[in-house]
């Protein structure tokens, strides 16, 4: 990318994109909304923001707390859960501090079992979510969560959900999605205009800021992008390997990996990630019978390892590599996360045998021991596009 160009996020709010959220959540809390702290993607919010309320991601993605959380924790536990909760543990998590509410879901072992240490500092729901999401009685299940949801956010909020809220949030919902992956196909194009911060950064506050709120964001963003290709103006060079990267959530510290892709002279065009794509995937239906149904079917469709089987995990790696046409597919997992550990050997063999493509697992923490070798290891794989 040209220097001196404009940054495609300019949202009122300075910063990297974690200070940039919880500078707009304490700007929602200061209108007199209540914050609903969040774990994951299948945490509802349509229900959170029909509540009137704003959701905060808690999950966590640094280093420096890790130490204090393994006084509690196993060492070798996912080092996200080791984060978030060595946060929560040193007091020094502002989206933690802000929320009145907390909820979690049931997608691992050790987050599930993390909700139990610190469900007495704050209100905290737990939704019991189907992972064999392909039953018929899963649909039914999560349904009943996501009311059961509704009951604990009027009792402990004070308020009333009523199912037009409901479902103008859903409605905002698909707007808020739809525009955001206009924005993101333009990194279909060669060379992108986009860079990895860029769709990084409209994703994350996209989590938390109402459509409302991100309109404006979502619309200068467009129009900046539609100049940009329009100028000529782009990230990297024609040549330049395409990288999609899928796995594990990732941020913080464990942007690592995305630095050292673009140093070694990839160009990232697709975050298959909770902390990218996932969450703006799909559409939930409009006017439904049952607005809470048609959101439990929708979460559902996420496609994270916890599910099982997760075919559909392979089935929207087939639809963005049509897309964005990757030369490369670099998987990164956390350690100790079991489920995309064990679930990247079928991902391998797709990527590979189907598409073949460069494939290349990264398993990795948040600390920054391993950046020589992940920097070895990459080179390696984007050496082999030009072969």
């Amino acid at each position: 990318m040209k220097s001196g160009v404009e940054p495609l996020v300019n949202d009122g709010f300075a910063g990297e994109p974690a200070k940039r959220c919880v500078g707009y959540v304490q700007s929602q809390r200061e209108k007199g909304k209540n914050v609903v702290g969040i774990y994951c993607t299948y945490g509802p919010l349509e229900v959170v923001r029909a509540a009137g309320a704003v959701p905060a991601v808690l999950c966590a993605f640094a280093d420096k707390t890790i130490a204090a959380a393994e006084e509690d924790l196993p060492a070798n536990l996912c080092p996200l859960i080791k984060s978030s909760y060595g946060f929560i543990k040193t007091d020094t998590c502002p989206f933690y501090s802000l929320a009145d509410v907390v909820i979690g879901e049931t997608t691992c072992d050790g987050k599930k079992k993390m909700f139990e240490l610190i469900a007495g500092i704050k209100p905290t729901h737990v939704m019991d979510l189907p992972q064999l999401p392909d039953q018929k009685e899963a649909l039914e299940n999560w349904t009943e969560m996501v009311k059961k949801l509704k009951g604990f956010l009027e009792t402990t909020l004070k308020t009333q959900i009523s199912d037009e809220a409901v479902e103008a949030e859903i409605q905002h919902s698909n707007v808020k999605n739809k525009l955001l992956n206009t924005i993101l196909d333009f990194a279909a194009l060669t060379p992108t205009p986009l860079t990895w911060q860029e769709m990084y950064d409209l994703t994350y506050l996209g989590q938390a800021a109402s459509t409302a709120d991100m309109m404006k964001v979502m619309e200068d963003a467009l129009a900046k992008v539609q100049k940009r290709v329009a100028d000529g103006v782009f990230h990297g060079q024609p040549d330049s390997p395409r990288v999609l990267v899928t796995g594990t959530p990732v941020g913080g510290d464990a942007t690592k990996v995305f630095k050292i892709i673009e140093e070694s002279g990839g160009v990232i065009v697709a975050l298959d990630l909770c902390t990218g794509l996932k969450p703006y995937a799909g559409h939930i239906e409009e006017g439904a019978a049952d607005p809470y149904r048609a959101i439990s079917k929708r979460y559902l469709e996420i496609p994270c390892a916890c599910m099982t089987p997760n075919d559909r995990r392979l089935s929207e790696l087939d639809r963005l590599i049509e897309k964005f046409k990757p030369d490369a597919v670099i998987d990164v997992v956390l350690h100790a996360c079991h489920g995309y550990s064990i679930e990247s050997t079928k991902v391998k063999k797709h990527i590979e045998g189907k598409h073949k493509l460069p494939y290349l697992k990264i398993e990795t923490d948040y600390s920054q021991s391993d950046v020589g070798q992940i920097r070895t290891r990459v080179a390696a794989t984007l050496e082999m596009v030009h072969k």
